[in-house]
Order: C-alpha cells, then structure tokens, then sequence
C-alpha cells in the first residue's frame, strides 16, 4: 500500500520518515518531490569494469545550468537527505522530466528500510537538455512494509551506501563478493 499525504506527513511526525530540507509545497497527494543537488559526476574510462572501483570526476552544476548529453551516464545527487525507517522507499522520476528526455535511474529506484541519505540519480537523457540545481527531478512515493525486519539497511555491514554525502556516489559493484 502507498502511504498519502497525511500518512507521510504522520511518519515524518513520528519520526520513521525523515526529509532535510522538508517543504509542505513538495508534498503530493501520495508523494514527495525531491530536487537535484548541487553536483555531478561523470566516470573518467569510456569502458568501465564491474570488477574495479571505476573514478568519477565530480563537478558543480553552475547557476546557468549544465547542458546534458546523450550517450553519456550522468551521476546526480538528490538536494534532500531522507531517512526511512519504517517504509519502503521508491524514487521514481517527475512526468515533466520524463517529458524533456530526462530519465533518472537506470535500475536503482528502489531503497531500502533503514535507507538514510541523498540519492544517487542514473541520469541519461535521449537529446541535449540543460538541468539546473535545485530544480524538480523525482519523485519519493513510500510503500508499507508487511512483517518484521532482520536487517536494516543502515545496520547492515556490507551496506555500500551508507556513508552520508551531498555529491554522487560511483558504483561499488566491485565490493560484492562474487
């Protein structure tokens, strides 16, 4: 079950939701909206390898905006840090950024309960677009969870993505053991 907009607002009151910097305008009938960071990143090799930490070369979006090019993966980063503790967590992208070419995840729209930090974006776009920080880009929508948990995702040791950052974070598919 999707949580509405009173249901939300009733977990960020208790604290199992939690959204920095919260604005009541981005709150949706049964969403919120989040807003793209300050950077960028792109990875340095044209070929990247599962097996290896592939570098990234983090960038500022300037206040004229950056123009997006097709063919080219580009990592973003949420403005808002979320913390869910008691829901599961979808990032899907806004329907007017679909609508200019944006996609914003590849694969990863979906977190975890125990989730608590910015989200990295998998951003690609199908023709030039020039974004800007701060500006609408996705979509928070919270699922219930049925039944207990074992293993929060901000207590699990082999957790990958728990270290808080307002940058984009590269894959670290290399961590797996596989």
């Amino acid at each position: 079950m999707i949580l509405t907009d009173k249901q939300i607002l009733a977990e960020i009151e208790k604290g199992t939701i939690l959204i920095e910097p919260f604005k009541r305008s981005g709150l949706g009938t049964n969403s919120y909206d989040v807003h793209l960071g300050r950077y960028l990143a792109t990875y340095r090799d044209e070929v990247l390898d599962a097996r290896q930490h592939n570098q990234i070369d983090v960038f500022e979006i300037p206040e004229e905006g950056f123009v997006l090019q097709p063919n080219t993966l580009y990592l973003g980063v949420t403005l808002e840090y979320t913390e869910t503790h008691a829901h599961v967590p979808f990032l899907e992208g806004k329907s007017s950024v679909g609508r200019l070419g944006i996609d914003i995840h590849a694969t990863a729209g979906k977190g975890d309960v125990g989730f608590c930090n910015t989200w990295t974006l998998e951003i690609s776009v199908t023709q030039q677009v020039r974004v800007y920080h701060g500006m609408p880009i996705g979509q928070l929508i919270y699922f219930e969870v049925k039944g207990g948990i074992e293993n929060y995702y901000n207590s699990k040791a082999n957790a990958k993505y728990n270290n808080r950052t307002t940058k984009p974070v590269e894959s670290m598919m290399w961590r797996n053991e596989w």
